[in-house]
């Protein structure tokens, strides 16, 4: 089984993406990682240089800033990765900038991997989610969330990335048959310096609006606001290895009360038939789980 890792990015300094974490959390079980690098106003480039792992392919590309809707430019670069895989490879992971796994579901994945790969019913595999939020003992847990997405897919040219490459699908536009797998992707693109938090929004939001839609919908203060948030609990678990250096940098501070709600009656009563069910009513799945 040969299994190829990828992913995009562009000004990961500058916005401080854990990019580096999101790769070498995966390089493990991959035999080779693409990761096509936009033009970038910072050191991006070097950066991923900086990895010095022979698995690493890097391909440079160049962002159309005009493909704004649905933030269609993001698909466009993760295709751009995902073409760019060896052809022999059965298995390609996904992994945005901002996302990492935990070395302790790894065995998990490889073992999907081996258990599915001459299934041809089954197109990919589907993750559980942890967001975290504000700080890194914290996790955002109300509704809007996803909780679960396609990181593994098939190495194959009929399957493209969806939208703005949250998932994916297959020509000419059907849904991927996938299993749901006991492993989690750490999602950590809501924790930052509350200044660079807010250069994310910016920069993030352009790719969907146009310069005063951001001003209007990001709004002109220096730093994010964090406490903005309608629900959030403790993180009880750890960490991956890979993020550890970046959690000892912390040098912001972020406290919340969890006993704090900010739901709507019609949020609070759907809030609370899942947490009695595990039914999340009007849930959006881009995937068929077989």
């Amino acid at each position: 089984m040969k299994v190829s890792g990828f992913s995009f990015v562009r000004n990961a300094v500058k916005l401080d993406y854990p990019i580096v974490e999101a790769i070498t959390s995966v390089l493990p079980i991959c035999d080779e990682f693409v990761i096509a690098i936009g033009d970038s106003e910072d050191e991006t480039l070097e950066l991923i240089r900086s990895i010095d792992s022979p698995k690493i392919k890097i391909i440079e590309t160049v962002w159309d800033d005009r493909l704004r809707e649905g933030g269609r430019v993001l698909a466009v670069e993760t295709d751009k990765a995902f073409a760019a895989l060896a052809e022999d490879s059965d298995w390609a992971f996904y992994i945005q900038g901002d996302e990492v796994i935990h070395e302790q579901y790894l065995d998990n994945v490889k073992q999907a991997m081996l258990k599915y790969k001459d299934n041809p019913k089954i197109d990919g595999l589907l993750f559980k989610y942890q967001h975290f939020y504000g700080s890194y003992d914290y996790v955002a847990d109300s509704r809007k969330w996803y909780r679960r997405e396609i990181r593994v897919v098939r190495n194959r040219k009929d399957i493209f990335a969806y939208r703005d490459a949250q998932g994916f699908r297959k020509q000419p536009n059907d849904k991927l048959r996938v299993k749901l797998i006991d492993a989690y992707i750490y999602h950590y693109g809501w924790v930052r310096e509350p200044d660079k938090q807010q250069d994310k929004q910016r920069a993030f939001h352009s790719l969907w609006k146009n310069d005063d839609e951001v001003a209007q919908f990001v709004g002109q203060a220096s730093e994010f606001d964090y406490s903005n948030i309608d629900s959030l609990s403790v993180f009880k678990g750890t960490h991956p290895k890979v993020m550890q250096a970046r959690i000892d940098r912390m040098n912001w501070k972020f406290d919340h009360d969890i006993a704090k709600k900010n739901y709507s009656a019609r949020v609070a009563f759907l809030t609370m038939v899942e947490k009695l069910t595990g039914w999340r009513i009007g849930e959006y799945k881009n995937y068929k789980v077989v």
